[in-house]
């Protein structure tokens, strides 16, 4: 089997090599034909793993030793367990889909095959991120999906926006990697080991371990730890407030966005508090940190998303937010639960993206849902799949994002930890806002009436795209519609057949471990009766009743009253600049940082270049010579009793020094 865990990072890894160095020499179809090839390979082989790891075969071991340094020992290997194979499959499941739609997306773009070995490299990272046995390895994957993050953002890096965009998320998740280097770190001084096995079994044997990071101050040793890694996975998740990168990332071909920033990078933070959950079950200050930065993404990203025009960042903000779930659920021990929503999402969210793609292609690389409307009559297949897509979303019974998403409330109303009212009352409310901006996005682009005749011309050229013309709208060609439609399957099904074994089976046992003082897990446990049951009983619940709220404002507003949504933006005028602004964040960062450190840039250039090195060292110097010189040339004067004199007096200095010396 070792050599089935190889070939699953391998795979992709060779299809990026050959599109990427030796794309002119296989072509336009042979960098498609390679990199697809490499993932249905990936795609099968973490299939057969799945089913070995449900058979009960797990695998913890080595597979190439780096460094030895002193006792420490640093190896690449590999962890096979339930989470592993889980995550293996959603990721090449996903990017095997989007393989397939970007040969229709990015058909008539001149990087096609730079941007097929982007995507298969990828792939390569975050299956070596999530397969991962030990930390280093973990961090290696953490910075290798950054990396192919920043070009795959930037890859239209003729547009300034693209360059701002690619350059923010790298900045911005440096700031997040910087605390989880740290974490790595004392993870390597206080447990000797970067190994999950060595580290996790030595846990317990720290539980009240305190260490001090100023003073004499002692602070919990595992909750430090605990909230260090976080800080990283605030970055890479975008979680407030390092949330700031991803709806920018936006600026990237729509392809990225459903592989990097629904499915796969940004759930790499939710996969790493998971598989720490040894470490965070000791650390319950850590726990309740995590719960209220959930809640704050959870809602108030939300918000945001109510008044985007911008197609993708509407599914953007979304994402936001539903990583804000993800992470109170982190908060509350029910890391199932989390793990469970990250798949689910990872279906529906990567649907929700390639659709708005697809509509996006359909109405000539317009991006602007108010020049939109009735498109449900041109586009019937990316329609109804966007519509499940949306169902899903927003939590309907049945199907598979209500299964994850009630739970999250559920277990969230079973926690006890400081910040779980205030994270209940977000995720509850989170469920109206997001039914209300789905559906205020589905109700703009495919109802209505049609809009699309009305764009500016000078939009085109916002979105890169100076040679798009206006028409009739259109479906999108197989190799797009027929992904939205493998995608659509599992955001319908897949929610009601997993969770039971993932929830309230032993599925993840041995993988994720949650103690016995963290009730929320065992609570739902005792409810719980069934998929069918379960959401039966939904429709009498709040966050039935709250969906069906936001999706009645939404047709409400955008179809039954197009009026009244200018009128009441005007009456609030400043709530609505607030949202329109991203409540300013961008405007105090770039203040506070970027301008915090121009200006001790400059302080640094005018004083420390400026003033002492050009000033007192380069040019100092050179006047002290020229001063130095100017003295000693009035000697040499060409007399001869100017020089006899000279030598006269220095006779007597040295006399003077060597009597003072005898004494």
């Amino acid at each position: 089997m070792k050599l089935l865990y190889l070939i699953i990072p391998l795979a992709p890894l060779v299809g990026a090599i050959v599109a990427g160095l030796f794309g002119r020499v296989v072509g336009r179809a042979g960098a498609h034909v390679v990199t697809i090839a490499g993932v249905l390979v990936s795609l099968v082989a973490s299939y057969m793993v799945f089913e070995d790891v449900r058979a009960g075969h797990v695998f913890n071991g080595p597979v190439y030793t780096w460094l030895l340094s002193g006792n420490a020992r640093f190896d690449v290997g590999f962890l096979i367990d339930s989470l592993t194979a889980t995550m293996m499959l959603v990721v090449t499941f996903v990017s095997l889909m989007v393989h397939i739609y970007t040969i229709g997306y990015m058909a008539d773009d001149p990087g096609y095959q730079r941007f097929f070995s982007y995507i298969s490299l990828f792939t390569f990272a975050m299956l070596m991120l999530v397969m991962s046995n030990n930390f280093l390895q973990l961090f290696f994957g953490w910075e290798a999906v950054g990396l192919v993050s920043y070009l795959l953002i930037g890859f239209w890096y003729t547009r300034p926006t693209a360059i701002y965009a690619n350059l923010k998320a790298f900045l911005v998740n440096r700031v997040g990697d910087f605390g989880f280097l740290l974490g790595i770190g004392l993870v390597l001084a206080q447990f000797g080991s970067l190994d999950y096995a060595t580290v996790f079994q030595a846990v317990p044997h720290k539980a009240t371990a305190t260490i001090s990071l100023w003073g004499s101050q002692p602070w919990p040793l595992l909750d430090v730890i605990g909230i260090l890694l976080f800080i990283g996975a605030m970055g890479k998740s975008a979680q407030f407030p390092l949330h700031v990168w991803l709806p920018d990332s936006m600026e990237g071909p729509t392809p990225i966005s459903a592989l990097i920033h629904a499915a796969t990078m940004v759930t790499a933070g939710i996969f790493l508090v998971a598989r720490m959950s040894p470490i965070y079950e000791l650390a319950e200050t850590a726990l309740s940190f995590i719960l209220v930065i959930g809640a704050i993404t959870a809602l108030f990203m939300g918000f945001l998303g109510i008044v985007q025009n911008d197609i993708k960042r509407v599914v953007a903000y979304s994402t936001l937010s539903q990583l804000g779930y993800m992470t109170v659920a982190l908060g509350a021990s029910a890391y199932p639960i989390a793990i469970f929503h990250l798949t689910t999402h990872a279906f529906f969210k990567a649907l929700l993206f390639l659709a708005a793609g697809s509509v996006i292609m359909g109405v000539h690389h317009n991006q602007d849902i108010r020049y939109m409307g009735g498109l449900r009559r041109y586009m019937p297949i990316t329609w109804i799949t966007a519509l499940i897509g949306s169902l899903a979303l927003i939590g309907t019974p049945f199907l598979s994002g209500f299964y994850s998403k009630d739970s999250i409330i559920e277990a969230v109303a079973q926690s006890h930890l400081p910040g779980a009212g205030f994270a209940h009352f977000a995720v509850l409310a989170g469920v109206f806002v997001t039914a209300f901006y789905s559906f205020r996005m589905y109700f703009l682009v495919f109802h209505g009436k049609e809009r699309f005749d009305q764009q500016p011309h000078d939009d085109q050229a916002h979105h890169g795209h100076d040679d798009a013309h206006h028409g009739q709208p259109h479906e999108s060609s197989w190799v797009v519609w027929v992904p939205l439609v493998a995608l659509a399957i599992p955001s319908l099904l897949i929610g009601g057949v997993a969770i039971g074994p993932m929830l309230f089976g032993d599925w993840f046992n041995g993988a994720i471990r949650v103690t016995e003082h963290h009730e929320a897990m065992a609570h739902l446990r005792e409810e719980f009766e069934g998929p069918v049951a379960m959401g039966m009983h939904a429709f009498t619940s709040a966050p039935f009743w709250l969906a069906v709220g936001g999706v009645a404002l939404a047709w409400l507003l955008y179809l039954a009253r197009p009026t009244w949504p200018a009128a009441i933006a005007a009456r609030v005028g400043g709530l609505h600049r607030l949202l329109l602004n991203k409540y300013y964040f961008d405007e105090i960062y770039g203040f506070v940082f970027a301008g915090g450190a121009r200006g001790l840039g400059h302080a640094f250039w005018r004083f420390g270049d400026v003033a002492v090195i050009d000033g007192l060292l380069v040019n100092g110097t050179a006047r002290g010579v020229g001063w130095l010189s100017g003295a000693v040339r009035r000697f040499q004067s060409g007399l001869i009793y100017h020089y006899a004199f000279t030598m006269i007096i220095g006779v007597f200095v040295l006399l003077t020094f060597w009597f003072v010396g005898q004494r």
